[in-house]
């Protein structure tokens, strides 16, 4: 018998006993067949249990399912990730090796009529971060500031109120630190090479040279003229200067950077948009720490365009030393003087003393030195010439001589009797002139300044009607007073034409008669610029064409050449008949033969010119004014001179004028 156990067949020993030479089992389990047989044997029992499968076909469907789902987010995330967000997550990943750095564009420069240079750019160094390259953990970045302080000399508070302040322009250069010279730029460059975020940046900074380069055969300022550093022309220039965060937020749609300069005054900024140019912009490939490794790209700036003015430097630095020699002689410091060509608003010079020297600005000023300008007490950045407000005094005369004439209140031929002044009630009306002038006609009136006759025209007396106060201001207004004359560049002043209804309003008080004979003077409420009377002055010399003041001619392209005329802008005209013009000009040529004006009989030519004292306080000198035309036949200049507290216009601004304008006679045969 062969004892021998199927290997297939499993049995359990536990609780078996042998029978008739076999095994006995209490229980079995399933078993193979290995033979292909099924032949039953007495150990299979009924009652036997057997091993079942416990993958049922629900649970492998469970399991498929769970396996779909699991692929299908798996995909779904890389789709998301490589099509739906693929430009994205590039752009990051590129933002992180690569880096477009912009290249600033040369600014345009600035020439006066006769083609003299008085604007450059310098090449300067500034210390710039990039936010997004500095170190995210806080104690990191205390360090790099800590040793960026140490490299540069400045505070360190300073340095972390910088970052913070442009902390929303991540991918953007910010300027730390800027006009670094040359040797320190390559130390600071050395010193923070293993710094991350810190570079040094080249640009170019803006100089201005009142004193002019020669680039044309016209003589630069000649050496007679002197020139200060705190110059007038710098409120014609104005200058550039850091954008403010206020001025980030509304120029960084428009292409402009956190480091960027703009106009902020005058030229540079009334014409920024094309003095600036457009940048460039070089794209680099940067290591981990944000240090340039390659450049991938460049694409060159274009330079902006230049500004030719109708400034002539010339004429500038001569009225403007004639008038602080003036100021030198009287003691006084503040003063303002505009000349005109009256044949087209062109603004040959323009003169605020005192000045300031823009240099100081360009880039950015130091606290001390701001304070100083802003705490100066005859305010040197101010414009005195377009945005000072006066009572005209005497200057305003001619004007409303015009209107009585238009008016047909008076003729040329009409007289008043000057006695010393007029009665009105309990009121007495003075002349300048104890006793008056005597039988005064229009043109006598304008050569002596008869106040008398100004009284009677404009707000009545005897049996002359008057002007009265509406058609006084309609006149003015009409010469552009009141308003802004819209010289292109910042500050201009309106001035102020008062009326009833204003008085009323403000004053709480009706308008008197009183009012209309202080107005008919160029007293009380009424207040001009400078620059109104020399456009009134140029207005009545043309022949009643009143322009637009500009003081730039024109914008040239820097590569092409082509140049861009500003033409000239008519503001009013044929509002007052030429014939009656023509005799007011008289009346201002009489005032230079045989009244106020008499310096400038030296002239070589005819002219016409006015004087004006305003009386503005009781307890200060009155400002002194002057104003006039040359040639008297075809006026080619106005000029107006106003001195604050001067005293008498006809002692101290007629003077100067006249100096002034025999001066530029020579100088005008000679160019």
């Amino acid at each position: 018998m062969n004892n021998e156990v199927d290997p297939f067949l499993i049995i359990s020993k536990k609780n078996s006993n042998r029978l008739d030479g076999k095994f006995r089992l209490s229980w079995t389990e399933d078993c193979f067949d290995v033979h292909g047989t099924s032949q039953k044997t007495d150990v299979l029992d009924s009652g036997t249990s057997h091993i079942g499968s416990s993958f049922t076909t629900k649970k492998v469907f469970f399991i498929l399912i769970v396996i779909a789902l699991s692929i299908s987010v798996v995909v779904g995330r890389l789709m998301y990730l490589q099509i739906l967000q693929g430009d994205t997550f590039r752009n990051l990943a590129e933002g992180n090796r690569q880096r477009i750095i912009p290249i600033p564009s040369e600014r345009g420069l600035v020439f006066d009529r006769n083609d003299v240079q008085i604007t450059q750019n310098i090449p300067n160094f500034s210390l710039a971060v990039i936010p997004q390259d500095l170190p995210k953990k806080n104690e990191e970045l205390v360090k790099v500031i800590v040793e960026l302080a140490d490299i540069v000399n400045k505070n360190v508070e300073e340095i972390a109120e910088i970052i913070h302040k442009y902390s929303n322009y991540q991918r953007d250069s910010i300027i730390i630190q800027e006009d670094i010279p040359y040797e320190m730029a390559l130390k600071i460059q050395i010193a923070t090479a293993d710094l991350p975020g810190i570079y040094v940046q080249r640009g170019s900074k803006r100089l201005y040279t009142p004193q002019g380069i020669v680039t044309s055969t016209i003589p630069v300022v000649e050496e007679s003229l002197t020139v200060h550093n705190d110059n007038s022309l710098s409120h014609i220039l104005g200058y550039v200067g850091k954008l403010s965060p206020e001025e980030v937020k509304e120029n960084y749609n428009k292409g402009y950077l956190p480091s960027d300069s703009i106009g902020k005054t005058g030229v540079e900024k009334t014409y920024e948009q094309y003095l600036r140019g457009i940048y460039g912009r070089r794209t680099i490939e940067v290591n981990s720490r944000g240090k340039e490794q390659s450049v991938l790209a460049e694409e060159s700036p274009n330079s902006g365009s230049h500004i030719k003015l109708n400034i002539d430097i010339n004429i500038q630095a001569k009225l403007e030393e004639i008038l602080q020699n003036t100021l030198d002689k009287i003691q006084k410091k503040r003063a303002s003087a505009v000349a005109m060509n009256p044949q087209n608003g062109e603004i040959l010079a323009l003169v605020s003393l005192p000045g300031f020297d823009n240099n100081d600005f360009s880039g950015g000023i130091d606290a001390g030195a701001y304070t100083r300008y802003i705490e100066d007490e005859n305010k040197p950045l101010f414009n005195r010439a377009i945005a000072g407000a006066y009572p005209s005094g005497s200057v305003i005369k001619p004007s409303i001589a015009s209107a009585a004439l238009e008016e047909k209140i008076i003729t040329p031929y009409t007289t008043v009797n000057s006695v010393g002044g007029i009665n009105v009630g309990q009121w007495f009306f003075p002349d300048w002139k104890a006793g008056g002038h005597g039988t005064t006609d229009v043109r006598k009136s304008i050569a002596w300044s008869v106040n008398t006759f100004y009284y009677t025209i404009g707000g009545g007396y005897g049996n002359i009607p008057g002007l009265g106060v509406t058609k006084m201001t309609e006149y003015f207004k009409k010469y552009g007073l009141g308003s802004e004359l819209g010289i292109d560049i910042p500050g201009e002043a309106e001035g102020f034409v008062p009326s009833p209804e204003w008085k009323e309003k403000v004053k709480k008080e009706p308008w008197y008669i009183g009012d209309t004979y202080n107005l008919s003077i160029g007293q009380g409420d009424l207040l001009v610029t400078p620059l109104q009377i020399t456009a009134i002055t140029s207005a009545i010399s043309n022949g009643g064409i009143l322009y637009e003041p500009h003081v730039v001619h024109s914008i040239i392209d820097p590569i092409t050449k082509e140049e861009t005329i500003a033409d000239s802008k008519i503001l009013n005209e044929n509002f007052i008949h030429k014939e009656n013009l023509e005799t007011i000009k008289l009346g201002m040529k009489d005032c230079v033969e045989e009244g106020s004006c008499w310096d400038l009989n030296r002239l070589p030519f005819r002219s016409g010119g006015k004087t004006g004292t305003a009386q503005w306080s009781s307890t200060k000198d009155t400002h002194a004014w002057f104003t006039a035309f040359a040639p008297f036949e075809k006026p080619e200049i106005a000029i107006t001179i106003m001195v604050e507290e001067g005293g008498e216009g006809g002692w101290v601004s007629e003077p100067a004028g006249a100096n002034f304008l025999q001066w530029w006679a020579t100088y005008r045969y000679k160019n």
